[in-house]
């Protein structure tokens, strides 16, 4: 069976040496604008990661969902930290929350906003994750896991990686939603979903592990 692997690895090696790397004929736009005026966004980037390199960003968020769960995995067997360090002075917990709340408002403008500035569903997400870690720092572990359970955080984390996939193999069949008018909110097509259905997961992805190494390991 070996020799088929190798066989096989150098029939493909072989391929790209003697089949040629044909080029059409190159639009006559730049192409940052060919990849604007075929999305319909002004943010060339997030375009080429939800569009045009969808298939990298799928398995992204796929190798992200693996990673929490990895989590729970290496952690099932684990005793119960004893006890939790956290924030107890006045001024560290003021700045903490402040700092949540600025971390929790600039996810927010990411997410909604990402495709028409710098920003977009991954550091949405990770905002939201630092906001959510900020909080965690100075809360009773009890009162956050009662906020996860209570909104089912978990089944929400859920829902957005099917609905990524859904809607990513829609728009990899070939059907967009509307480009809409270039610059304005709802403009892009499905960019904006998948850029807050990849925050809403990140966040909450961020939440499950925070929870999981603050009951763990008392440290966040």
């Amino acid at each position: 069976m070996k020799w088929v692997y190798i066989l096989a690895v150098i029939a493909i090696y072989i391929k790209f040496l003697v089949m040629p790397n044909t080029l059409g004929d190159l639009p006559s736009l730049t192409i940052v604008e060919s990849i604007i005026k075929d999305s319909g966004i002004p943010n060339a980037v997030t375009a080429i990661i939800l569009r045009n390199r969808l298939y990298d960003t799928i398995f992204e968020v796929i190798v992200f969902t693996i990673s929490i769960m990895g989590v729970y995995y290496l952690l099932a067997n684990e005793k119960p930290y004893a006890k939790v360090h956290q924030f107890t002075d006045e001024a560290s917990i003021v700045l903490a929350r402040l700092g949540a709340t600025i971390s929790a408002l600039v996810g927010v403008e990411l997410a909604i906003r990402g495709h028409l500035s710098p920003g977009g569903g991954f550091a949405a997400g990770v905002a939201g994750g630092t906001a959510i870690g900020l909080v965690a720092i100075t809360s009773s572990p009890e009162w956050m896991q009662g906020i996860y359970k209570r909104y089912a955080a978990a089944d929400w984390e859920k829902i957005s990686v099917l609905a990524f996939i859904v809607l990513s193999v829609v728009t990899l069949a070939g059907y967009e939603l509307l480009h809409g008018e270039l610059g304005g909110l709802f403009s892009g097509g499905a960019v904006p979903l998948l850029n807050i259905l990849v925050a809403i997961k990140v966040a909450l992805g961020s939440w499950a592990a925070i929870l999981l190494f603050i009951r763990y390991r008392g440290l966040l």
